[in-house]
Parts: C-alpha cells; sequence; structure tokens
C-alpha cells in the first residue's frame, strides 16, 4: 500500500480521551435504583465480545491481548517499557491504539467502517509482548491482522464479494450479495426477523442461519421449522437454523437482565426485563418486541435503558443488528424542554413538505428525556436514538426518544475547527453545542418519527384509500408504489435504507430548526422571526455545522470502492449538496490556494429562511413520499446521484479532509460494584489511556 494511502489507515496519535461525567446522577440514585442500573450495565458490557466478532475475525483476539498485556503489568506499563526496552513513542503508539480499539469495540471504526492500525511497528509490538511465553503466542496470532492488508477492500467492511470483510457473514469468503438477497427475501417472507442472526455459507451451496442465543434447543421459537428449503433462484437449496451463537455471552447477558429483573421499580420494567432475558435465552425476536413494546410504555422512569441487536448500521445488507446496551440516569431539567417539544409537534409536523395523506393518523406522543449516560457499550456512542426500529411498533403503538447530554456536552482539549471563516468562529465555537441539541431533538423526534409507511397490511387490506389513493407532491399524479403484504421499509430499501433515513433525518432538522417558535422551546429568542437575534445566532451555527459535515463526510468515502462506509456523513454530504445547490449567493466554498489549504464555507445567514430552506424542504419531500410508498427505484436513484463524489470531491477537496481530519471523541466510562455491604458504589478513571484499558480490564465478565 502507498505510504499516502496508509497513513490514514493509522489509529489517531493522540486520540481525544474525555470523561463520561456521571457521578452526579449515580449518586443520586437510591440503592434499589442503583442494583437495576448496575446488573443491565452488566448485561450491556456482557455482550461486548459480540460487537468484537461482528466488527472482524482477529478483534476478539487483540481485545484478549491488550487485557492480558494489561495484567502483566498490573497497569505499570512504564514498568513494562523498561523490561522490554521499547521507546516513549512506541507505548504510547501502543496505548494510543488500544485506546481506540476499546473505544470502538474492534479494529474497524464504529463511525467510519475503515480499518485502524497500531503505529507501533510490529517488531516493537513484539518486544512489548516478550515478557511473557503466553503473551507472545497471541502476538504471533493477531501480529498480521493488526495490520495494513495487501488488499485495500480488506481494509474496510462491506460485501465479502466486494472484496470486503464482514463477520454478519462468517466463514464465507464465497457468499454473494445476490445469495444474500436471496436467503434474506425468503426468510422475511416466512416472517422471520433477522436482527440476532449471522449467515453462512457450507458445502454444496446450502446455507446456515446462525441466531444468538444462550440455549442450543430453545424452549421458545418464532418459527417451528428449523431447517427450510429455498425458492426462486436458489430452489432446492437448504437452510438450517443453528442455536446458541454467542451462547456464553448470552448467558451472562440474561442472566444479568434475570438479576437486574429483582430490583425494577415498576411492572413494565419487570416485564421488559424479563421479555429481554427470555429473548437472550431463546433467540426469539418476538420476545425482543414484547421488551420494547414495555419499555415504550414506561414513561419517565428514573433508570433508563435499552439492549440487545438494535442498529443495522454495519451489516452491509442493512439488516443484522449490532449488539450494544445502555443504562443511563434522566436528567429531569433538560428534558422538561424535550416534554414542550413534544407537546408542539402536532403543530410541527404540518410544516413538513407533504399532505396529512402521508403522515400517520396520530402522532403518537412519545418519552423524550435527556439522559445522562453511565454505560454504552457497543461500537461507539450517539449523540440521540430513536427507537424501536420495528415499524409496526412505531407506526402502531409509538417509540422512544433520548438525547445523551453527557455526551452532547462533552468537550476535548484544544480542538481544532476546520473550515469554519474566522470570522464565523465566535459563533460556531459558542453556539455549536446548543445548535447541535436543537438539531439532535428535531432529528430524533420529529425526522425519525414522521411519515407514514402506506402498506398493503394483509391482503386486500391497505392502511390508505386504495381505490382513491392520494396524490404524489412530486408527481401530482396518484400514487403507484405501496408495501405489499410482510414487507418492511428496512426489507425493500435494503442497504442504502439506514443512510436515506438518515439524511431524511437531518433534513426534517434543517428544516424546522428555521421554525423560531420551536427555538423558543430551547430557550433561544421569543419565538418571533429575528435571523440576527439569539435564536437566529443558533440557527446559523446549526447550519454551518451541517455544512462543515458535509465536508469532513469525505473522510469516510473510501476512492477505491467508491462506497461511502459511514452512513450519517453520506447524508449529511447530500445536504452539503443540497445548500450549495441553492447557488453561490448562499452557500459556496471559498478558496484562493490550488490545493485547497485554506477552504473555508461561507453561508449566508440572511439566505437560510428564503433558499437554504426551501432546497432542504424540496429533498426532504422526495426522500419522504419514496419512503412512504416503498418506491425504492426512484429513492435509490435520486440518493445515488445527490451522494455521488465527482472529481473535484475526490481528488482536491478530500486530500485537504484527509490533512485536517480531527481525532474522534473517545469516552473513559465508569463502573459499578457491589460492596461487602450490598451497596452498589461508582468506580471512575482518569482521562487517560491508561485510564481507558483499566476499565475494561475490570470489566472481568467481558
Amino acid at each position: 500500500m502507498e505510504p499516502t494511502m496508509l497513513k490514514q489507515y493509522l489509529a489517531d496519535s493522540p486520540p481525544t480521551v474525555v470523561p463520561l461525567v456521571i457521578k452526579p446522577h449515580f449518586e443520586a440514585l437510591t440503592n434499589r435504583e442503583k442494583l437495576y442500573a448496575h446488573y443491565i450495565s452488566r448485561a450491556c458490557w456482557a455482550g461486548e465480545r459480540i460487537t468484537m466478532r461482528q466488527v472482524s475475525p482477529e478483534s476478539e483476539h487483540i481485545y484478549d491481548l491488550i487485557i492480558k498485556l494489561y495484567k502483566d503489568c498490573k497497569g505499570d506499563w512504564k514498568g513494562l517499557q523498561q523490561k522490554t526496552g521499547i521507546s516513549d513513542d512506541d507505548l504510547n503508539h501502543f496505548l494510543h491504539y488500544a485506546t481506540q480499539f476499546l473505544a470502538n469495540g474492534g479494529n474497524y471504526k464504529g463511525f467510519g467502517d475503515s480499518k485502524f492500525m497500531p503505529r507501533i511497528s510490529k517488531q516493537d509490538l513484539k518486544s512489548l509482548c516478550s515478557n511473557d511465553n503466553v503473551t507472545l503466542i497471541m502476538y504471533e496470532q493477531v501480529k498480521d491482522a493488526m495490520y495494513a492488508d495487501v488488499d485495500v477492500a480488506k481494509m474496510h467492511l462491506g460485501y465479502p464479494d466486494g472484496g470486503h470483510v464482514s463477520t454478519y457473514y462468517p466463514d464465507s469468503p464465497n457468499i454473494t450479495t445476490e445469495e444474500i438477497t436471496v436467503v434474506s427475501e425468503f426468510l422475511d417472507s416466512k416472517g422471520l426477523l433477522p436482527e440476532n442472526t449471522r449467515l453462512k455459507k457450507v458445502e454444496g451451496g446450502n446455507f446456515e442461519l446462525l441466531l444468538a442465543s444462550s440455549e442450543t434447543a430453545p424452549s421458545r421459537l418464532d418459527i417451528k421449522e428449523t431447517k427450510l428449503t429455498l425458492e426462486g433462484k436458489l430452489a432446492g437449496k437448504t437452510v438450517t437454523f443453528k442455536y446458541g451463537d454467542h451462547s456464553k455471552q448470552m448467558k451472562t447477558v440474561a442472566e444479568a437482565m434475570r438479576e437486574a429483573q429483582k430490583y425494577a421499580g415498576n411492572e413494565h420494567e419487570e416485564k421488559m426485563t424479563g421479555e429481554y432475558a427470555s429473548s437472550f435465552e431463546t433467540g426469539s425476536q418476538e420476545a425482543f418486541k414484547d421488551a420494547q413494546r414495555h419499555w415504550i410504555k414506561d414513561k419517565g422512569p428514573v433508570v433508563e435503558c435499552n439492549i440487545g441487536f438494535v442498529e443495522t448500521y454495519r451489516d452491509p445488507h442493512g439488516i443484522r443488528g449490532e449488539w450494544e446496551g445502555f443504562v443511563a440516569m434522566v436528567n429531569k431539567e433538560r428534558t422538561k424542554a424535550f416534554g414542550a417539544l413534544v407537546d408542539a409537534a402536532p403543530e410541527l409536523i404540518p410544516k413538513l413538505p407533504w399532505s396529512k395523506d402521508f403522515e400517520k393518523d396520530k402522532f403518537l406522543a412519545p418519552d423524550f428525556t435527556s439522559l445522562e449516560v453511565l454505560t454504552f457499550a457497543g461500537s461507539g456512542i450517539p449523540a440521540g436514538i430513536n427507537i424501536p426500529n420495528h415499524n409496526d411498533i412505531r407506526q402502531n403503538e409509538g417509540f422512544k426518544n433520548v438525547s445523551l447530554g453527557n455526551v452532547l456536552n462533552s468537550k476535548g482539549a484544544n480542538e481544532k475547527i476546520p473550515f469554519i471563516k474566522e470570522s464565523d468562529l465566535p459563533i460556531y465555537e459558542k453556539l455549536r453545542e446548543a445548535a447541535f441539541e436543537v438539531q439532535v431533538g428535531l432529528h430524533e423526534l420529529l425526522g425519525h418519527g414522521c411519515g407514514k409507511l402506506l402498506q398493503e397490511t394483509e391482503p386486500g387490506v391497505f392502511n390508505f384509500d386504495h381505490k382513491n389513493p392520494p396524490l404524489s407532491p412530486i408527481t401530482n399524479k396518484p400514487i403507484t408504489t405501496w408495501y405489499k403484504p410482510g414487507q418492511t421499509w428496512g426489507s425493500v430499501f435494503s442497504s442504502i435504507g439506514s443512510s436515506y433515513e438518515e439524511c431524511r433525518a437531518e433534513c426534517v432538522a434543517m428544516s424546522l430548526c428555521c421554525d423560531f417558535p420551536t427555538l423558543k422551546i430551547y430557550g433561544f429568542g421569543d419565538g418571533s422571526k429575528d435571523i440576527n437575534g439569539e435564536a437566529g445566532d443558533v440557527l446559523y451555527a446549526a447550519y454551518l455545522s451541517m455544512a462543515r459535515a458535509g465536508i469532513a463526510a469525505l473522510e469516510f468515502w473510501d476512492p477505491k470502492s467508491r462506497k461511502w462506509g459511514q452512513i450519517h456523513m453520506q447524508a449529511r454530504f447530500a445536504i452539503l449538496q443540497t445548500f450549495l445547490s441553492a447557488g453561490p449567493e448562499f452557500c459556496r466554498l471559498d478558496y484562493m490556494k490550488g490545493d485547497l489549504s485554506d477552504l473555508t464555507i461561507f453561508l449566508d445567514r440572511s439566505k437560510i429562511l428564503s433558499e437554504g430552506r426551501p432546497v432542504v424542504n424540496l429533498l426532504l419531500q422526495k426522500l419522504g413520499i419514496y419512503k412512504s410508498t416503498a418506491d425504492v427505484e426512484a429513492g435509490t436513484k435520486m440518493y445515488q446521484e445527490i451522494t455521488h463524489v465527482n472529481a473535484f470531491w475526490a481528488e482536491k477537496v478530500r486530500p485537504e479532509v484527509l490533512r485536517q481530519k480531527q481525532p474522534r471523541k473517545v469516552f473513559v466510562q465508569s463502573n459499578t460494584v457491589i460492596g461487602e455491604d450490598g451497596n452498589v458504589k461508582l468506580v471512575e478513571y482518569e482521562s487517560t489511556c491508561e485510564g481507558m484499558i483499566k476499565s475494561f480490564a475490570e470489566r472481568e465478565y467481558i
């Protein structure tokens, strides 16, 4: 691999390590509430090895090596350095890599899906591992996989037949995208939910579906058959169901949830934790959905949580979920503002660019809370969450929104801000967190919460007037497509769906943050239109932030495969292109130098309402209508066009983005332990690489 290309895959040095501050909120709990939080936290982290297995074949072994090295030196890294004779730089490079690995739950970026490698050389890493024979054997097992692959495609997650890595299809280098599609559509037709599965191609061109469960012969089955014969292009081939994937971890997770159940604060929490445990024991996704039903009914809990195979971003096919889990405390003061936003939702939704025919018959007011996170296990921590992802629950029963306050408010020291003009930096630096909180709230509540899927729910039964179908605002003609029986948003839009949906939600936020009464809910302005006042400053910061994100997004586009590796950044690139389409008087890239080393964003705040919002609404309308009507052909064509990276962006802008890229924040999280007196104690760690490694080493149940 060329040195210039190799450089982009090196681990951040140093990473930006910040604390996830939780102590005041945790200490305010009763001991019963602390016990509930403790056991759910344990359940979340107990599944972390699953995340690692979902990332790459080598991730779990690299984790074991990091923890073994910590135990060898009992956390005295300087002492180990002296014994093994490596330099200060070598030790720091290893600690930087280990920290980034632990934060990402593997050796591919949780935000970007590209591999990152240690800056320490193989020989020096071998020296670091030479103090113990077992450690040296562990090093030999992973030494090649930790570093660059001669095939650049393998530096990225994706479909195996594209040359990429995906352990959602383990030991199946010859499985094709078409085979994955055919098997997935067949299982979807049988009503099997795929989130907790992996698919393996075996001898004779047959397949095994691996289902996560502690039991290998479950007492509860969503589908009674354990072997099915495929139809269509794979007619005659079979799919055999193999329960017990991740069985050891699923057992530990389920046991922890059973313990948490003893300390539940109400009936919904008791039933929720029980259904979670049942799902993890048996592999039943129907039990998991029942857990989600109780979760959305558990309004305003003191301790909030969610756990399981949730987000499908990293499966190249977009249907299999990555393990994650969180437990958090509700910030009651910040939640008040979100409650006001929920109350305002029925007035805000009609401002979106489609008629009521394409909106839910009734807005199901969700629980929308600001949380302070104790634990977030997985491959990274988001700023906000809108779940569950099951559309039948979302559309008919409801959902929840959470904003993660101590994630949003975290700051790294001396953060550089490329691409913002000097004249804009004061407003941007002052208000970017506030603007982001507004954006996250609108994105999660209304972005993911709005819109109706027009469906034939069962043969001959429709949730819209099929005989007089609504007019599409795009064509001004009656719609001709909708979801057929058994189809879901995920199964129809498949691999493009996750990024498409994030773009739709971001557009909702960009549209509605132009509404000054909405900004007043967050405490900015008096609700009157004033682009030059305090609320106007927040709006301007929000648009600047989105435009800047659209430029920075190019870090996550791979020039070899010409594909996006991060769904949110692909969405932000689309919105930047939309801003630019309004013309250079509203938004443009400014630069004087040929290498674009002086690149900045020009955005005229006085034209946000007159030029910016209208073009955002045009994109949002297409995103929303194509999704509502299952028009995957038009939706895919439109989205691929707007996220296409041409030569200027690939060859001019992207190199400058890589030159100025900033390390992504990684969070040191606290642990909880039960003392001899039965009380739960919080264990905090230094916000350093050493503190990060220690925090994981002390979670001995991982």
